[in-house]
């Protein structure tokens, strides 16, 4: 990619196989950077990313690992080492969810979702400062608006989103000597698969016809809205920025 933002970078995204994390992957591909395609357990969805991604010009792997697995992300950090020789760029996208109300939760929903949703970029994060480099690099991790909307039925995700805001605001703080900036974004309602399955949108039910009323712009995000910005993130441009917690919402909040 010519001239590109992120020319002779690498980034990692992890649960990039669809939805918000193939957008990120495609943006930060287009923008220069070479790409490791995490995914858990979609390997055809993962492949299709990076397919895309290389028949657009730019370079991509796949990598099969589970974030919540310190082995699993050992390994990951390994691969992309032995394939590009160097990490410049990491995404904490990989997250789980499941809606349902107060006297459905168990202690099985719980760990499934706090293993993948704040373990995960934990670990994902610990092996990556190994890997940077000494002009650092930037760390975005995927939040929500699930933390300052409180939705109801959500309780265990939006705790763990919680979570991930305050990991953002500490490890800002505690690696920002090794020049290592850490950034969140949170999102609002987005067309994703995920979101689709669940019935949140695409379904025109009246739980969507509500977010749309109260989304100032008007209308649903696209992962290209949030890739734009985990763009921005992860270049110099946003050199002066960590720490920051950026609500992608279009205006819902």
């Amino acid at each position: 990619m010519k001239n590109g933002k992120l020319n002779g970078k690498t980034a990692v995204v992890t649960g990039a196989s669809k939805g918000i994390g193939a957008g990120i992957a495609k943006g930060l591909a287009a923008a220069g950077a070479s790409v490791a395609v995490n995914y858990a357990s979609d390997r055809r969805g993962a492949e299709a990313v990076a397919a895309a991604i290389t028949a657009s010009g730019g370079q991509a792997i796949v990598i099969q690992g589970d974030v919540s697995k310190s082995a699993d992300v050992a390994r990951l950090f390994v691969e992309v080492k032995a394939a590009y020789g160097a990490l410049d760029v990491l995404v904490n996208n990989a997250a789980v969810y499941k809606v349902e109300p107060l006297e459905k939760v168990t202690e099985e929903e719980f760990h499934r979702e706090f293993n993948t949703n704040v373990l995960g970029p934990l670990l994902m994060i610990r092996e990556a400062v190994k890997y940077f480099g000494p002009s650092g690099g930037s760390i975005v991790n995927i939040g929500s608006t699930a933390s300052q909307l409180n939705p109801p039925n959500l309780s265990i995700y939006t705790a763990t989103k919680g979570a991930v805001d305050a990991i953002t605001r500490v490890l800002a703080k505690e690696l920002g000597p090794k020049k290592i900036r850490v950034n969140s974004i949170n999102p609002g309602a987005t067309a994703t698969e995920g979101a689709r399955a669940a019935g949140v949108i695409g379904v025109g039910g009246d739980f969507e016809k509500q977010l749309l009323a109260m989304t100032p712009l008007g209308r649903i995000g696209q992962p290209s809205d949030i890739a734009r910005i985990a763009v921005f993130l992860a270049s110099d441009e946003a050199s002066w920025l960590t720490g920051e917690i950026i609500l992608a919402s279009g205006g819902l909040r």
